[in-house]
């Protein structure tokens, strides 16, 4: 009887061509081109977002109707309804404040919903694993909608500043000076494109559109409708500084037509947005990164 023999060793297989005999994947080589991710690649995934959602053209939409709309009818209104005795001497742009006034409201909600919904959606728990960096996705945002709500009301007031200067001009208002040109348009949309980034950063922090939206609509109004109502000679004071620092006040300081003789002008308003949305920012970059999506 035979004793029976152990299986004889086999030799290994032969590695595959693409395979190295060091490693299991040490050759492998993948067909997919592996690149660096830098902050190109987070500003093309913002862009893509935000010109492919329908709350972009509504929002944008809105705020073209309602900037040139408001604007040409009170620019035809007052040129129809004013004698040049009346107009003599008078700077035609400041009539383009009560467009862009309401029209704030639009870049407002859009700022918002930029980041609010995705959170409302889910969507960011996609955007944080394809871009880990979370200061890169708040800068891509931010610079993203910035640059969209600048270039729309740029383009938007400029439009109405030059039909309501053909209007007004021949009714005896007199010619805008070049720099009240480029306070009224260039000026003017810096003011409400950091607004709406102020929106924006709200919106990451709340985490909700609508509550977003209403907390901005708040800052924008309520300080000039409570100063309406402060009539105690003991609240003069407070009063005041609320209409001086309203954000309707800041924007008709643009077009040298303040609602106070004190306050902010010139360039002030401007100043105090960026200042207010840089803390802003800091503290909504802080957050981003202590909590999780």
């Amino acid at each position: 009887m035979s004793t029976p023999q152990p299986p004889m060793p086999q030799a290994p297989a032969a590695a595959p061509e693409w395979q190295a005999p060091g490693g299991s994947y040490a050759g492998y080589t993948s067909p997919i081109p592996v690149v660096r991710t830098h902050l190109g690649h987070a500003l093309a995934s913002e862009w893509t977002k935000i010109r492919s959602v329908r709350s972009t053209m509504w929002t944008l939409g809105v705020f073209v109707l309602l900037v040139v709309g408001i604007g040409l009818a009170t620019g035809a209104l007052v040129s129809a309804n004013s004698s040049s005795a009346d107009l003599d001497g008078e700077n035609p742009l400041t009539l383009g404040f009560f467009g862009l006034l309401l029209g704030s409201i639009c870049i407002i909600t859009l700022g918002v919903l930029t980041t609010a919904s995705e959170y409302g959606t889910g969507m960011i728990r996609t955007t944080m694993t394809a871009c880990p960096s979370r200061a890169r996705v708040l800068a891509a945002k931010s610079i993203v909608f910035f640059t969209v709500a600048f270039v729309f009301t740029l383009v938007a007031s400029a439009f109405v500043a030059m039909v309501q200067v053909s209007m007004l001009e021949g009714a005896g208002a007199r010619t805008p000076s070049g720099s009240e040109w480029f306070k009224a348009t260039v000026g003017i949309s810096l003011y409400i494109a950091l607004l709406g980034l102020l929106s924006l950063l709200i919106g990451s922090v709340i985490r909700h559109s609508a509550g977003g939206i209403t907390i901005m609509i708040g800052v924008v109004l309520a300080p000039l409708v409570i100063a309406m109502f402060m009539v105690a000679e003991s609240m003069h004071r407070l009063r005041d500084w609320l209409f001086e620092y309203s954000i309707p006040n800041q924007l008709s300081v643009f077009y040298s037509n303040s609602l106070t003789e004190s306050g902010p002008s010139g360039w002030d308003p401007l100043w105090i947005m960026l200042g207010v949305t840089a803390a802003v920012y800091a503290g909504t970059y802080a957050l981003l990164r202590s909590r999780d999506v």
